[in-house]
C-alpha cells in the first residue's frame, strides 16, 4: 500500500488535541499543601558547608612504614613434570546437566558450551620471500623472519 493510496483519517471530536511546543508549554498547577511538609531543602536554599578535615588533593604523611621482603613468596613457576591433561575427544558429558553428547560444541539439552577440543590443522611450512611474514613456531603469530615474536618472544628463523 502506497502512502498516496492511504485513506483519509478522521479526527474524533471528543478527543482533546494537545498542542506541543517542544515540551516548554507552561502548565498551571496548584501546590498540594499536604506534600509541602515533605519537601527536602536542597540547592541554593541551603548554606554551603565547609569540611576542614577533608582534603581531596593530597594525603598526609604515612610515617615510617617498615618494608620487609617476603622470603616465603615464590615468584617462579613450578617445575615441569611432563604430565599433560588429555584433550576430551569422543563423547563428552555436559558439566551442567550431565547429558552425554558425542558431537557439537553446545549441549543439546541445556545449550551450554561443551568442553571439547578443536584439533588444529598442521601448518605446512612455506618458503618465505623477502619481506614476507612467517608463523611463529611456538604461538603461530605472524612474524618477520630473523626477528623475535612479539607475542611469545621466540626467534623466527628464515627458511633456507
Amino acid at each position: 500500500m502506497n502512502l498516496a493510496e492511504a485513506p483519509p483519517v478522521e479526527t474524533l471530536p471528543e478527543l482533546e488535541l494537545t498542542h506541543h511546543a517542544n515540551g516548554r508549554v507552561a502548565v498551571e498547577t496548584a501546590p498540594l499543601p499536604e506534600l509541602d511538609l515533605t519537601r527536602l531543602r536542597s540547592g541554593p536554599d541551603l548554606p554551603a558547608m565547609v569540611v576542614p578535615d577533608l582534603e581531596l588533593t593530597r594525603t598526609g604523611d604515612t610515617g615510617a612504614v617498615p618494608v620487609a621482603p617476603m622470603n616465603d613468596l615464590d615468584t617462579g613457576r613450578a617445575a615441569d613434570d611432563g604430565v599433560r591433561t588429555a584433550a576430551p575427544v569422543g563423547a563428552v558429558v555436559c558439566r551442567y546437566c550431565k547429558h552425554v553428547q558425542s558431537e557439537g560444541l553446545l549441549c543439546d539439552r541445556c545449550g551450554m558450551r561443551l568442553p571439547r577440543a578443536r584439533i588444529a590443522a598442521p601448518v605446512a611450512p612455506t618458503r618465505a620471500a623477502e619481506g614476507d611474514w612467517l608463523p611463529c613456531p611456538v604461538c603461530h603469530t605472524p612474524t618477520r623472519p630473523g626477528r623475535n615474536c612479539t607475542e611469545c618472544g621466540a626467534r623466527v628463523q628464515a627458511e633456507a
